[in-house]
């Protein structure tokens, strides 16, 4: 019974971050018509390959950005970026479950806070913070 329980609390917390998810998807499938990648990895969805490093390397993040997810999918530029930045990107995908449709405005609403506070937008993040601080 207690397997069933948690089994219903992650189906619902996928469902909270679907909208975010299927974002992630259709960027996903873009890059695999352009030659990427997928791979499934727990209840994450890795997508990678020349349109998403494209994608990435034009982010407003300082010199771009090497991965990002999208509720229960990452995107990232290549394999090795993937498994570079995973468990940080996982720490991302607990958040989006936590946060639901509301973790973009929620993160981007921090940064805008952070940046006319003087602070960095994207180091002093506390969605940042947290996945650095947890994943060392």
């Amino acid at each position: 019974m207690k397997q069933l329980g948690w089994r219903i609390l992650i189906a619902l917390a996928i469902v909270w971050a679907a909208p975010w998810s299927l974002v992630g998807v259709s960027l996903g499938l873009l890059s695999l018509a352009s030659g990427g990648s997928c791979r499934l990895r727990g209840r994450v969805l890795e997508f990678e390959g020349r349109f998403l490093a494209w994608l990435l390397n034009r982010a407003p993040v300082i010199g771009g950005a090497a991965a990002m997810t999208l509720g229960h999918t990452v995107i990232a530029c290549g394999q090795s970026d993937l498994d570079r930045t995973r468990a940080h990107e996982f720490i991302h995908v607990q958040q989006y479950e936590r946060w639901g449709l509301f973790f973009i405005p929620a993160y981007l609403l921090s940064s805008l806070w952070l940046w006319l506070r003087g602070k960095h937008p994207y180091w002093d993040n506390p969605f940042e913070r947290e996945a650095y601080e947890k994943t060392g």
